[in-house]
């Protein structure tokens, strides 16, 4: 059986490709480092991480994006010998603007090399490659129209060659994105996501004898979506990308979350899970239109990995020797910006992937300045964190909720080993096997909270999830190093507990 979801935490918006044997799914980071994640399977039970392609500034800068902005919804396709990576990076979206750019890499092995970005057409986001039968490529993207009044337009079909305009295939209807075209049995079948990527989320599918439309919708409503039961383990599903395996049978890649509490805060973000799709009466359809959190697995054989040592990722800028740098089990990491920076700050992270985990690291840092610090780290964003850290005052947590910030303990110590649990939507960090007094809420680390609305208008989206990490900061650049080592990142719903070792 598929158990979901297959790629737990932070992992949103699968784009699903089949490569002879091989599976893979492409999903979005935003503003983590390395860009664009890929998992690769042979049985779509069994997933490997092969890292992030977008891993040096040649491929990508996130100097100075937004909470939630950067790298959002890749689209990995594979044609003429070559894989090809479409994805859009969001400097700006914030008061009714979208300031995105997308571009296209190329690589003859998914594990690269990757060629230097071409820039495509921008007039929206959720960019994605269509491979006609004919061998003629095809660029989709959503619309967004910045005008007051404007918004979400629909989604446009352009010839990635030639001097052709694009032609808008289909009307916004309920904030309509995440496009992806498949040419089956004659038809062109036409899969977006729609409702938004919170609990009104859905996988729509249109069908039309021609690529250009017009499209018809599917008589029996959305393919996939949680939006009528709050009972669901899996809600917000939608933005979905399908596979067909060798030997014929479907299957759809979609994103969904676990909150805590019906229609509640999710502290994992949003996760990637597969469904069973079944064609009926010329339509591909899921089970009662809901994901399930156990799923048929494909008649393939059972194809498990070796298990790896887990990554880490890094807050806007990739991990370079100039600030941070890994030897076997010892991480040391200059100082950055403070939490609100955005061109450089000093976070390297793993994505928390259950409810109920613990997090560790013996630390040495020496401070000479109250501009330094260096701790352990429960993150969501630049304005949703817990910060365990040493100072020149001695042994200080502090919380920032919304950008409010508050020292939530003090103490005139110096520890060597620091700690922290999630357990569901309560926190609790710990110094030298000693728990520090005070419970805190793990919700200020979730999507919900993270959005924010000024007059109708989007100020902060909250598209990732939690981390856990290595934070060090030198707000006066005078120049300060910190030293971890013993990194343990424990699931505590599991019985593996897999050391945060290595390089990224």
């Amino acid at each position: 059986m598929i158990r979901n979801p297959v790629l737990p935490g932070f992992h949103p918006d699968p784009s699903f490709l089949r490569v002879g044997d091989d599976y893979y799914l492409a999903t979005s980071t935003f503003e983590w480092y390395p860009g664009v994640r890929i998992h690769h399977s042979r049985d779509l039970v069994n997933w490997r991480p092969l890292g992030g392609v977008l891993n040096e500034r040649r491929l990508l800068d996130l100097s100075g994006v937004p909470d939630s902005g950067g790298v959002w919804a890749p689209d990995l396709t594979y044609a003429n010998g070559l894989f090809h990576l479409v994805y859009s990076v969001m400097d700006h979206y914030a008061h009714g603007y979208k300031d995105v750019a997308n571009y296209l890499v190329t690589a003859p092995a998914i594990e690269g090399p990757w060629s230097d970005p071409v820039r495509l057409p921008g007039r929206g986001f959720d960019a994605a490659l269509f491979h006609d039968e004919d061998g003629a490529s095809y660029l989709l993207n959503m619309v967004f129209d910045s005008r007051p009044g404007g918004g979400f337009s629909g989604i446009e079909l352009q010839p990635l060659a030639g001097d052709a305009p694009p032609r808008l295939i289909l009307d916004n209807r309920s904030v309509t994105e995440g496009p992806h075209v498949y040419r089956i049995d004659g038809w062109y079948y036409l899969m977006v996501a729609e409702g938004g990527t919170g609990y009104e989320h859905c996988v729509s599918v249109l069908r039309s004898r021609s690529l250009e439309g017009p499209y018809e919708d599917d008589p029996a409503g959305p393919m996939l979506t949680s939006r009528h039961d709050p009972g669901l383990e899996l809600q917000k599903a939608g933005h979905g990308s399908l596979v067909r395996t060798k030997g014929g049978e479907w299957y759809l890649a979609h994103l969904v979350a676990r909150p805590h509490s019906p229609r509640g805060r999710c502290v994992l973000g949003r996760e990637s899970a597969i469904q069973r799709v079944e064609w009926t009466d010329g339509w591909p359809r899921v089970a009662g239109g809901v994901p399930a959190v156990e799923v048929p697995a494909p008649a393939l054989p059972p194809h498990p990995w070796q298990e790896t040592e887990q990554e880490w990722s890094t807050l806007r800028r990739p991990a370079t020797p100039d600030w941070v740098r890994f030897d076997g089990g010892q991480v040391t990491i200059n100082g950055g910006q403070s939490p609100y920076g955005r061109r450089a700050p000093s976070l390297v992270a793993r994505r928390v992937t259950a409810e109920r985990c613990t997090f560790a690291a013996n630390v040495t840092f020496e401070p000479v300045s109250v501009h330094q610090s260096a701790g352990i780290t429960a993150y969501y964003n630049s304005r949703n964190w817990y910060h365990l850290a040493l100072t020149t005052g001695g042994l200080v947590l502090t919380g920032s909720d919304r950008g409010h910030r508050t020292v939530h303990f003090t103490a005139e110590v110096t520890p060597t080993r620091l700690g922290l649990e999630l357990d569901g939507p309560v926190l609790r960090f710990s110094y030298d096997g000693a728990t520090v007094p005070v419970e805190l809420d793990a919700t200020v680390l979730s999507d919900e909270n993270a959005e924010e609305f000024v007059e109708g208008l989007v100020r902060s989206f909250g598209f990732t999830g939690a981390f856990v990490g290595l934070w060090v900061q030198d707000l006066a650049a005078e120049g300060c190093q910190a030293t971890f080592t013993d990194c343990q990142l424990a699931d505590a719903d599991a019985d593996a507990d897999a050391a945060v070792q290595g390089g990224v």
